[in-house]
């Protein structure tokens, strides 16, 4: 008997991996946020506004030395803060812009104070800068890596709520056939 069930153990164990294996095909995308930014990349690409970003910006981020076509979705919040999500319109120069500005009209001149950074539809970050009234410059990316984080969520979340609502199920309901035999 005890040899039955060890043979039996042993056939299980064996089994087990070959049973795992066509879960383990189906292409799952590294980092679940990889597969929402692409989601909102394509959410925007759809339904943004066609805008540009500065030629100073896009030097800055590395995107060029002329004005970057995007379509761009912006939300602004209620301490005046403009959270944008920008994603290149130019087959040569790809790219998610990334912001969170705020505008501030000082007596004589109107700037942007805050930061952008630049990544790709996987989120890895690529550079990130820092704008204030005396112009951009580049930051370490650790710097600012966590309110990066948060503005990813963010627009991960407005997609999320302008996405409609299916249920799995069908509600139940009782036809008038039904409802008048009793």
């Amino acid at each position: 008997m005890k040899r039955y069930y060890g043979r039996f153990l042993i056939a299980a164990l064996a089994l087990i991996p070959v049973a795992l294996l066509p879960q383990s095909l189906a292409p799952t995308p590294r980092y679940s946020d990889q597969a929402e930014l692409s989601k909102v990349e394509g959410w925007v690409l759809s339904q943004g506004a066609v805008e540009s970003i500065a030629p100073e910006l896009a030097a800055i981020l590395g995107v060029g030395s002329d004005r970057l076509p995007v379509r761009l979705k912006s939300y602004r919040t209620s301490d005046g803060i403009s959270y944008a999500f920008a994603v290149s319109t130019n087959p040569k120069q790809e790219g998610i812009v990334l912001s969170a500005l705020k505008t501030i009209a000082d007596k004589m001149k109107i700037y942007s104070v805050g930061t952008a950074w630049l990544t790709d539809r996987s989120g890895t970050l690529r550079r990130t800068i820092g704008v204030d009234a005396s112009g951009a410059r580049v930051l370490p990316d650790s710097s600012r890596a966590s309110e990066f984080k948060n503005i990813k969520a963010f627009f991960v979340k407005k997609l999320q709520a302008t996405a409609p609502t299916t249920t799995s199920s069908p509600s139940p309901r009782i036809s008038a056939t039904a409802a008048g035999r009793k």
